[in-house]
């Protein structure tokens, strides 16, 4: 058997407990510590579950929750679980995504792929986007709808990655292109290189393939050398999508599209205005729940007309993946 034991934290609580700390590389067998939000939006409603092939005894729960600050006045939780793999357990919560074209799954919830999609398999992982968020599904139909109205793209950027699903849908979509992926976070870069190998999408460089670089924002020198792009996609956060305008703007082509999601509806208006101003045009929005996906296009006159202040780089932290 397996246990459990629940505690409150804060989201930085919980980012702290690391696996290779050293009061836990004296267990054996090391723990395994799932962090999750309990209130949307609210950093300091937060919760981490450890799980222990053994039951612990009172000094580990109690060592666990000297850690944790703000849980310092709560009970925990112990729970006797079957003996079953921690991970399955915690993604039965999960389902396979049907968005467009694509059906996203884990191991856990493959299912039957139904014959018309395209099968692409993301496990809940280190890094944000395995298709099950609105914003993620949101990007995906709009991907599968740009392809149907007979759209193509040679030069492709999916800047914010994450697990690399929309790359590897754009992949399919324009086999052709040359496409760049990358991430802020170096994590979610190794996890896109661990999802490519899975689901059969080539690393490198040439037609077909997908090159990856950790960056902040769009300041890289394979990022910039690509440009100018065709087809920028950005589903990030509503704050660092503003901030990263005239970067965007920079390495995009004049006629060319740009995806950005990631930002709620309530976002939307600070979001295009800060793009309109800088000559884009919005063309479409979708809204999947509260999450829009906009479609921009970059007038073919802008340019020479307006000077551009951009370094590339966001202020958004490493591992800042919002509150998917």
């Amino acid at each position: 058997m397996s246990w459990k034991v629940t505690l409150p934290c804060t989201r930085q609580e919980a980012e702290a407990l690391h696996e290779e700390d050293e009061w836990l590389a004296t267990m054996d067998p090391v723990p395994s510590i799932v962090a999750d939000e309990v209130e949307a939006f609210n950093d300091a409603k937060w919760r981490i579950e450890v799980y222990f092939a053994k039951k612990p005894d009172s000094s580990i729960v109690a060592l666990i929750q000297s850690r944790l600050p703000s849980a310092a006045e709560a009970k925990p939780i112990l729970a006797k679980l079957p003996d079953e793999d921690w991970v399955v357990l915690s993604q039965q919560g999960l389902k396979p995504v049907r968005a467009g074209r694509f059906y996203i799954h884990t191991d856990a919830n493959k299912g039957k792929v139904p014959a018309d999609t395209i099968s692409i398999h993301i496990e809940a992982s280190r890094a944000f986007g395995t298709g099950g968020h609105e914003t993620t599904s949101g990007c995906l139909t709009m991907l599968d709808k740009l392809k149907r109205q007979g759209k193509r793209y040679e030069l492709i950027a999916d800047i914010g990655t994450g697990t690399g699903l929309l790359a590897f849908a754009a992949c399919h979509l324009w086999p052709r292109a040359y496409l760049t992926a990358s991430d802020i976070d170096p994590v979610s870069v190794d996890v896109t290189a661990e999802n490519a190998r899975l689901n059969g999408y080539l690393l490198g460089a040439r037609q077909g393939e997908i090159a990856l670089c950790t960056a902040s924002g769009t300041d890289h020198p394979l990022i910039r050398q690509r440009a100018p792009y065709d087809l920028l996609i950005a589903n990030i956060l509503a704050g660092p999508l503003i901030e990263l305008a005239p970067s965007l703007a920079q390495i995009l082509g004049e006629g060319g599209t740009l995806m950005v999601a990631g930002l709620l509806d309530s976002q939307a208006c600070a979001v295009v205005s800060a793009y309109r101003k800088l000559g884009f045009r919005l063309q479409r929005r979708q809204n999947t729940g509260d999450w829009p996906c906009l479609i921009f296009v970059k007038r073919t006159r802008y340019g020479w007309q307006r000077p551009l202040r951009a370094d590339g780089r966001t202020s958004q932290p490493p591992g800042d993946f919002g509150t998917w």
